[in-house]
């Protein structure tokens, strides 16, 4: 969410802004009206509580209450309306953005790591976790419906070697660990922009709904972001203990109601995982939250070469971008059962947009409060790197060789039919 002011003072930048994205660029011409009727309802409501205040006649006095009381309902009314709106307008776009229509224009920045060649035919991540014994997704189906699927044997320690590295990783460069809740309150998952409306909504909103005993809604998170986040809202932090680094490790659970028909076969696009997620917080300085969102990249760049794995580092476009986004990069890895890349993670900078929602501010030296500025940053997750690993490091006698790095957590140096 952008601070009014801002939109005020600003309303053709913003303008710009969701053009680019390829957006509706009227809203910001009837939040403003919404804005100046508001205003006016404030103002005329405190001229009328100064007078009843002053006034002595009984009456008198009773006649502005209504109309106070009258005016209060369409300042409701309008406030409504107001926050309606103000969750539809988009963050800024960092200049130099690539401008584009959706994920086919997103920029390939880099790309490291040779592809596989083969000398003989290689099989999917399916075919390989069958034969393995490591992956069991008729069963997994059974038990849990459509995308459900049973890690076991190697496919278990595999999973759980990567999340391991991924975390001593982030140990080393600085991060503090944590394991965060997974079922949350709606405002955590609103105010780091998980709800594409003021509510929740089934309909659009990838996030399943738990039903409790008590009133309060909670909902099962798609990623440890939202925990790490929250863990600071309505909260007032020092300048001086900026930036806060945070690494969160989490079983994440996703409805994708969104990709009904894509990737349905294997691993690939599941309902539940593990990952390791990265938080940051800082002060309100673009240049420092740019330097601080090129170290999350960089760290996750890092952990992909640790791996072994063949690649490549995008961009993320104006009209591929969610609202919230200032500026975003993508990871994806060579996936040859697919014949293409296949995203593991992406790493986003919000500045005060997440911030504002959560009520998440910080004092200057000089005494002044400020938002802080919100990003995160994919570390690692399970099924991706697993089917890249699998299907990349696959040898002509059924085994796949484990990358260097993970072979410490995993124990082993490959995983073959022989145990």
């Amino acid at each position: 969410m952008l601070d009014i002011n801002f939109i005020r003072k600003e309303p053709d930048v913003l303008k710009d802004s969701l053009k680019k994205r390829g957006l509706d660029e009227r809203v910001i011409d009837d939040i403003l009206k919404v804005d100046e009727s508001r205003r006016k309802l404030i103002q005329e409501i405190d001229l009328l509580r100064s007078a009843r205040k002053k006034t002595k006649d009984i009456r008198e006095g009773t006649d502005i209450k209504v109309k106070i009381k009258d005016l209060e309902s369409k300042l409701a009314t309008l406030e409504k309306e107001f926050e309606s709106l103000m969750i539809k307008i988009p963050n800024i776009l960092a200049p130099d953005t690539p401008i584009g229509k959706d994920d086919k224009e997103n920029v390939v920045v880099s790309q490291n790591g040779k592809l596989p060649e083969f000398d003989f035919t290689p099989k999917t991540h399916i075919e390989i976790g069958k034969e393995l014994d490591i992956l069991d997704l008729e069963r997994g189906v059974k038990v849990a419906g459509f995308r459900g699927y049973y890690l076991k044997n190697e496919g278990a320690m595999l999973a759980l070697s990567l999340m391991f590295y991924a975390l001593n990783k982030m140990i080393e460069k600085g991060y503090t660990p944590i394991i965060p809740p997974t079922l949350v309150k709606e405002f955590a998952l609103f105010g780091s922009g998980y709800f594409k409306d003021l509510k929740y909504n089934p309909k659009t909103d990838e996030i399943y709904q738990v039903n409790t005993e008590d009133e309060e809604k909670r909902f099962l998170v798609g990623t440890a972001e939202p925990s790490l986040l929250a863990y600071y809202a309505n909260e007032i932090l020092e300048e001086k203990d900026l930036p806060i680094k945070l690494c969160g490790f989490s079983q994440c659970y996703r409805s994708e109601i969104g990709s009904y028909g894509k990737d349905t076969k294997g691993i690939y696009r599941v309902h539940e995982f593990m990952k390791v997620e990265q938080v940051v917080l800082s002060k309100a300085d673009i240049k420092e939250s740019d330097k601080l969102q090129q170290e999350m990249v960089s760290i996750t760049e890092e952990i992909h070469r640790d791996l072994e794995l063949p690649y490549r580092l995008v961009r993320i476009c104006s009209g591929d971008l969610s609202l919230g986004k200032y500026k975003q990069f993508d990871y994806e890895v060579w996936m040859p059962g697919l014949n293409r890349w296949g995203e593991t993670g992406s790493a986003s900078n919000f500045l005060d947009w997440q911030a504002r929602r959560l009520n998440i501010k910080y004092k200057t030296a000089s005494g002044e409060k400020k938002y802080v500025y919100m990003l995160n940053n994919t570390a690692l997750p399970t099924p991706r790197p697993i089917i890249a690993i699998l299907e990349n490091f696959q040898q002509k006698d059924g085994s796949v060789i484990i990358p260097e790095k993970l072979q410490k957590y995993f124990g082993k140096t490959k995983i073959s039919k022989e145990k």
